[in-house]
């Protein structure tokens, strides 16, 4: 073809005249890729996890009907907010032993009651005290009497005996007597008259002597009599005072008895006043309800069963990460996180932290020391309060992708950690100091 003749188009596509430098491109692309190789990387472990909350109170919480009941209105709906406190529903009681409307005013009847029982042996005993009194003083007064009585015979006695040595004396005498006369009336010295009035007077001593006698031996029975009168005073006030005293031991007993009844019955008081107070359901904190198992009026609710569930409102959201055994030795407390929320658009670029778009920046404060049944362990990671805040339109269990942030090497160490199958570089995390203000705050 005619050079002259070929179409301009013809040397546009071909372009059979052009020169191309493909060696220069090709200098230029190594020494490109050695820059790269030279730039630096950061080392990390990419994990998976969900929004949590730090504290208990915060999660969702039950609302459990805490006596069965039936229930008898309800003051709110499924997505309604509530304030601690604010009443859930109403129930009507269903147990016959609670049905009575004024059940508690006639237990404190019955409290009352045992109340005036236990004055009344109170009573009692302090009746028994003064009767214990009464007989201890008549005993010693009786007693009194008996030894007044006695040291009374004793004198008495002292005098009959000294009264019947005196007769013992004066018989000797007229025995003596009466044996001289006997013998001189035998030697007709002396008349029979004579003989016979000594003769009288020993038989009227002798006589004497006999009632001496007999009124000593009346005396020292008089004597005995006395003081098996004391014991029998002391035996008898004894069983009277036993007596007594055993009643009031019983009075008391019943006093501790009834008291044992009025706090089993001021408990069952306090029980049923609470119990009035539980017929109303009440919303334990701040939240939304959410997830109402009854429809409606008439349902039968258990003890303890669920009625529903509460949605806190003001809480502390933090991130639970599932590390694998592998990669758990490189996760540290205080370690940074890059958080990636699900819904919430990213970009990241894993090995130039500070280049992504859309991550979240957080540290480990806790690291279970025990492995799932999924053979992960599991890792909290909270905001970092000096760095970006994270969303306040994240919920809990919204997923998260976390991007543990090692260390920084070069691109060339990275490629060759991966090609030889090394794991990352095991160091200390620089933020370690952060986190323990971090928990001393808390």
């Amino acid at each position: 073809m005619n050079h002259f003749m070929r179409p301009k188009s013809f040397d546009n596509i071909y372009r059979n005249n052009h020169t191309y430098n493909i060696k220069g491109l090709f200098v230029v692309f190594i020494i490109l890729n050695l820059v790269v190789l030279f730039l630096p990387w950061t080392q990390n472990i990419q994990v998976k996890g969900a929004v949590t909350t730090l504290y208990q109170e915060h999660r969702p919480q039950q609302l459990n009907s805490p006596i069965p009941g039936r229930i008898s209105k309800w003051y709110v709906k499924n997505g309604d907010f509530v304030k601690k406190g604010d009443t859930i529903l109403l129930l009507s009681e269903i147990k016959e032993d609670y049905m009575d409307p004024r059940l508690v005013e006639r237990t404190e009847q019955q409290v009352k009651a045992k109340k005036g029982v236990r004055g009344f042996y109170e009573a009692k005993i302090g009746t028994a005290t003064a009767q214990m009194q009464s007989i201890s003083k008549s005993r010693d007064l009786k007693l009194q009497q008996l030894t007044v009585k006695l040291a009374q015979l004793k004198m008495k006695l002292l005098a009959e005996e000294a009264e019947l040595k005196a007769v013992d004396n004066e018989l000797v005498l007229y025995e003596d007597q009466f044996q001289r006369q006997k013998k001189l009336y035998d030697e007709g010295l002396v008349s029979l008259t004579q003989f016979q009035q000594k003769s009288a007077s020993y038989q009227n001593a002798l006589a004497k002597k006999t009632s001496a006698e007999n009124k000593l031996a009346n005396t020292h029975q008089d004597v005995v009599n006395v003081n098996l009168e004391q014991s029998a005073t002391i035996q008898d006030y004894s069983e009277k005072l036993n007596k007594t005293e055993g009643e009031r031991f019983q009075s008391m007993g019943l006093i501790e008895s009834s008291t044992g009844d009025i706090a089993k019955l001021e408990n069952q008081v306090s029980n049923y006043r609470i119990r009035k107070g539980l017929y109303y359901v009440l919303a334990s904190q701040d939240g939304q309800i959410a997830d109402l198992k009854k429809s409606g009026i008439g349902e039968i609710l258990k003890d303890g069963e669920s009625i529903g569930t509460i949605l806190p409102m003001n809480v502390e959201y933090a991130v639970e990460i599932f590390v694998k055994p592998v990669d758990q030795p490189l996760i540290r407390k205080g370690q940074r996180i890059m958080c990636v929320f699900d819904g919430f658009p990213a970009i990241v670029f894993s090995g130039w932290p500070n280049s992504c778009y859309g991550t979240f920046p957080g540290k480990v404060i806790a690291i279970e020391s025990n492995i799932n049944s999924k053979g992960l362990f599991k890792a909290l990671v909270v905001e970092d309060e000096n760095e970006k805040p994270w969303p306040a339109q994240i919920k809990i269990g919204t997923g998260v992708k976390g991007i543990a942030i090692l260390n920084d090497v070069s691109v060339w160490y990275e490629l060759w950690r991966n090609v030889n199958g090394f794991p990352p570089d095991f160091y200390t995390s620089t933020n370690d100091e952060s986190v323990n203000k971090y928990e001393k705050s808390k």
